[in-house]
């Protein structure tokens, strides 16, 4: 076949698009028509030797001459007089031929006027289903479609394993109106690896990895990678469904907080980390075993540095290959479904980090974050703020929250570092930031967006929880966005963890002098929805284990954490604990080492896990544990005031009528023949016991309950005498019958 005869080509067109700047190359590669009305193919592909045009309906071939060295390939069919399909078919310099495919620059854009009018006013929920990379077909032809939002870059390529990282072979085209850039490939299947090549507005090349890729590479290594999103068939119908109707706010709510690269390695296989699969055994039976209802995964967005803990993210909508592909994520969160538990995720759209892969400067311009770094940077932390009054970055997050709920079934969001969204002056002196319009710290944009954040995800989901990390007094943070608060169903209880830590570190004879810290959160319980923690904040950086914080020998460390936890467990609000907690792990947590699941063969740690696992099965169980976490109606105290013995009693209630009766002893002193008040005459049977022997304990009880005495005792009418334990919390249910 002798090649056609070249077209008589501006030269300057060609220059651009070996340059890789041309600014229409949908207008100009492909077939086109001359003022003449030839029919010209001009391709551009610098891999190639020699290039073929093959026309549909065996209209024939059309070999096309190489006029430029760098790769530049065209010719004329005279005879061609109207538009028709073909495909191109060429032979590299290995003299490998490829199979014949459709010319990426035939193909229309992938963008509809209503997907672009939408995602220019920053109101596409589900801009995951546009932008980034989607298997798509288009004419016949399967493949992906690529599309990124970069209004200051000049030029954006798509470049991967499927062009030799070339820029130059697949310059996108331009949304002028909305800044987004799209092309279609076809022959592309899932596992390409890729990222956009852009020319910044400062004329910089530089590569970066796809925001909303939804699988990546981690570490080092950067790509995203291209993958289908409805491969996965789910089996958590019933957990679904059932979730629309729950009511988590009268519920019973124990999170187990767990990091997935430090629960548990494989030491004898050189200390690695488990998998999405091998967790989907392990990990689900452990939780359900230790009758946790949820479990909070740290953020499992995909991150490059093991040390951030997930916390610097730079893949927002991709689950980190560390353990595994997205569909394995999904089988995971599957499979807790199926064992009836919950799953929450943490999430950060407080901040990010500054690698050059991710969104930091994405086009060349302070895209994502503000430019001004008086308001774009956590100095503290080194990473960068988002522009949160943006709309296309308020749609990204919003997007975002919505893709885990509904690409991954995810039950809730626990939301990182809340009080440096809300606060301008976050961790600043004067003169490093800058007052709102109404001269005021508070970041209005951002409350604005945490409040249709809230409002979406609960309209769109309902029985989701979105929680709250907020450690400040910035008002009705759980409070309805209707009646002027941020909209989150819970809200972290930061002051009851650091008063309640705080007491337990004091040696127990001098816990009378402190008797208000563990009293002092009754006080404000029922401004918010609050969730007491124990997170893995507690445990880290030289803040040591709990129960290295408890004071004592073995045995009282022990005993001091077991009633700890066993008053916590009753003290009004939802629950949640970190890993290890659970069985007293004495090392403080880190995070490239497995949990010391040893220590379980030694009787105490074991006895503190048999506990852990009760105390979820009673918290379950007994409704006044549990109903009225947020109402006054569902505590009240029988004597917070002897400080003298650090001795405390209360009630919990429910709606029903139900009522536990709660009993701390802070000291080593066992109190025989006790004597407490009761609300009502009848049998009360001891439900819980921290003293038990079972837990490692001395075994001092009430030989399982004991009966009311019409003896006025603490201004009540009836009173019960009982055996009262040293370092114990100790529970009573009220039988009237």
């Amino acid at each position: 076949m002798q090649p056609s005869p070249p077209s008589e080509t501006d030269s300057t067109g060609v220059d651009q698009i070996l340059a890789a700047n041309h600014p229409d190359p949908f207008g100009f590669l492909g077939l086109h028509f001359s003022e003449n009305k030839e029919a010209i193919f001009r391709v551009f592909n610098p891999l190639a030797k020699n290039v073929v045009i093959i026309l549909d309906d065996d209209a024939g071939e059309l070999e096309l001459t190489k006029t430029r060295g760098e790769g530049f390939f065209e010719g004329v069919k005279p005879d061609l007089k109207e538009r028709t399909g073909y495909q191109v078919k060429w032979t590299d310099f290995d003299f490998k031929e490829h199979d014949p495919e459709r010319y990426v620059y035939d193909f229309g854009s992938t963008f509809g006027e209503q997907d672009l009018h939408f995602l220019g006013e920053g109101r596409d929920r589900r801009m995951w289903e546009k932008l980034g990379a989607n298997p798509r077909e288009m004419n016949g032809t399967a493949g992906f479609s690529f599309a990124v939002w970069a209004p200051g870059a000049s030029r954006v390529s798509v470049v991967g394993d499927f062009n030799k990282w070339d820029g130059r072979i697949h310059p996108m085209r331009k949304n002028f109106d909305t800044g987004i850039w799209e092309i279609f490939l076809p022959g592309i299947e899932a596992g390409a690896h890729y990222k956009f090549e852009l020319i910044g507005a400062d004329g910089a090349l530089f590569t970066k990895s796809d925001p909303l890729a939804f699988f990546s590479q981690h570490g080092i290594s950067t790509a995203s990678i291209t993958c289908c999103r409805d491969t996965y068939k789910w089996g958590d119908t019933d957990w679904m469904a059932e979730r629309k109707e729950a009511d988590p706010y009268h519920g019973a709510v124990s999170i187990y907080e767990v990091h997935l690269g430090s629960w548990r390695r494989r030491v004898e296989d050189g200390n690695r980390m488990l998998s999405y699969v091998e967790m989907a055994d392990e990990l689900v039976d452990y939780v359900v075993d230790m009758g946790f209802t949820h479990v909070e995964l740290m953020p499992v967005s995909e991150f490059p540095f093991d040390g951030s803990w997930g916390y610097q993210v730079c893949g927002y909508f991709a689950p980190t290959s560390r353990f595994g592909t997205p569909d394995e994520f999904r089988a995971l969160v599957d499979r807790f479904h199926q064992r009836g538990i919950g799953v929450i995720l943490d999430w950060v759209p407080a901040h990010f980090p500054k690698d050059p892969h991710g969104l930091a400067r994405f086009d060349g311009t302070a895209l994502y974050e503000h430019a001004d770094p008086r308001q774009g940077e956590h100095m503290d932390w080194g990473t960068l703020i988002f522009n949160y009054g943006r709309t296309e970055v308020r749609n990204f997050l919003i997007a975002n929250a919505l893709y885990w709920m509904e690409e991954f079934h995810i039950d809730g969001l626990r939301v990182d570092a809340v009080a440096s969204i809300l606060y301008l002056d976050y961790s600043r002196e004067p003169g490093q930031w800058i007052p709102n319009h109404e001269g005021g710290r508070e970041n209005l944009a951002a409350i604005e967006f945490i409040k249709e954040m809230n409002a979406v995800c609960y309209e769109e989901h309902p029985g989701v929880m979105m929680i709250a990390e907020e450690s400040t007094a910035f008002p009705k943070v759980s409070g309805p966005t209707n009646q002027g608060g941020l909209g989150f169903g819970f809200k972290w209880n930061m002051g009851w963890m650091n008063d309640f830590l705080e007491f337990m570190k004091h040696e127990p004879i001098h816990r009378k002098f402190h008797h208000h810290q563990a009293t002092f959160a009754m006080i404000y319980a029922y401004q918010e929805n609050y969730m007491l923690v124990l997170s893995h904040d507690e445990v880290v950086h030289g803040k040591g284990s709990l129960i290295d914080k408890m004071p004592g020998d073995k045995w009282q460390k022990l005993a001091n954490l077991r009633f700890f936890l066993a008053w916590m467990t009753a003290h009004p609000g939802k629950k949640l604990l970190f890993q290890g907690c659970e069985f007293a792990q004495e090392k403080e947590w880190k995070h490239d080492i497995s949990l010391d699941w040893h220590l379980l063969e030694d009787p105490g740690h074991k006895g503190m896990q048999s506990m852990i696992r009760d105390l979820n099965a009673l918290y379950r169980n007994e409704p006044a544990l549990h109903d009225l976490d947020h109402e006054p109606g569902g505590f009240e105290w029988i004597d917070h005031m002897d400080s003298e013995n650090s001795l405390f009693s209360f009630i919990r209630r429910d709606r029903n009528g139900g009522m536990v009766v709660v009993i701390i002893n802070a000291t080593p002193v066992p109190r025989t023949d006790h004597r407490i008040g009761v609300p009502a005459a009848g049998h009360y049977e001891e439900i819980f016991n921290s003293d038990a022997e079972i837990y490692g304990g001395s075994n001092i009880g009430s030989s399982g309950g004991a009966n009311s005495e019409p003896i006025e005792w603490n201004g009540r009418e009836n009173s019960i005498n009982m055996q009262l334990p040293s370092l114990a919390t100790v529970m009573f249910r009220l039988n009237l019958g």
